[in-house]
């Protein structure tokens, strides 16, 4: 039997919107849609940010959640419903004395109240202190275990995102003391300016880390998530693409939406010998009950 494989769609991030985004959705209405269209190219789970509808920037408004979750529902596509809980994290000290910080880290109940009353199956656990690039961003142990109950009386599983090995060993230590749930799911986010880079090396040492048989799944950003869409296939984890990610489909040739991405990650996924995890797999795999 093939190894099934469980394909993420990351389908519009947290980040301004830069002069090559020209596909990237920004309304609830185009993120559903490009949702939908992701989980009928292939992709088990779709990972959903929001965006402020006019101007396109990020925004953590529960009723642009509300929106997208109801749009994607009504669908009657099948596909996890994967909500970020990383929005709200971010702190910029002050450089001079006298100057004010530019502190936007939230407390835990705003950073996961649309994962409270949406109930998602997925969502994600940002277990992350670092430079993210230019900009740091704040997760203490203490909001963690906060953020993980709030998480888990919603029936929710997380997915731990990790970005180091320091977090690794942090994540492994809150697992050990239950402040996380098992069996956990780890996503190794690689290649972003701060964290582990995006190579066959930095995947072996984070896969090195984690406990025997966890299931986990791996994403590069850039020009690196087809390769470690490869990479991950290879070392048996699971995979990650989407435009929150990478906005091309080659060199200098832009996706024209999610679907082209999850398409050309499920040939690499097949070319390996493996197959796409349905949803009903990808719930299995990962211990999630269905409603």
């Amino acid at each position: 039997m093939k190894r099934k494989v469980i394909l993420t769609c990351a389908v519009t991030g947290g980040t301004p919107i830069g002069p090559n985004a020209k596909y990237v959705p920004i309304t609830p209405e185009q993120i559903a849609s490009e949702a939908i269209s992701a989980a009928k190219a292939g992709a088990a789970s779709v990972h959903i940010h929001v965006r402020d509808p006019e101007t396109g920037a990020p925004s953590m408004e529960f009723s642009l959640y509300e929106e997208v979750v109801k749009r994607i529902r009504e669908s009657g596509v099948d596909a996890l419903i994967n909500l970020t809980t990383g929005m709200g994290a971010n702190y910029t000290p002050a450089l001079a004395d006298g100057d004010e910080p530019e502190d936007v880290v939230f407390s835990p109940a705003k950073r996961t109240q649309h994962v409270s009353v949406l109930k998602p199956e997925i969502c994600t656990l940002d277990i992350a202190t670092m430079n993210f690039g230019e900009r740091p961003i704040v997760n203490s142990p203490a909001h963690l275990r906060v953020m993980s109950k709030i998480i888990q009386e919603a029936g929710t599983k997380q997915e731990l995102e990790v970005f180091d090995l320091g977090q690794i060993d942090l994540t492994n230590r809150m697992l050990a003391a239950g402040d996380l749930p098992s069996p956990p799911f780890f996503q190794f986010c690689l290649g972003i300016p701060g964290g582990a880079p995006a190579t066959a090396e930095g995947a072996l040492m984070m896969r090195s880390l984690i406990p025997a048989e966890t299931v986990w799944s791996a994403f590069g950003i850039g020009r690196a998530q087809f390769p470690m869409v490869a990479q991950s296939v290879i070392l048996g984890g699971h995979c990650r693409v989407g435009l929150e990610d990478n906005l091309y489909l080659e060199h200098g040739v832009l996706a024209k939406g999610n679907a082209p991405l999850v398409e050309r990650a499920a040939t690499i996924i097949e070319a390996l010998g493996c197959e796409l995890a349905t949803p009903a797999e990808a719930r299995d795999m990962l211990s999630i009950k269905s409603a």
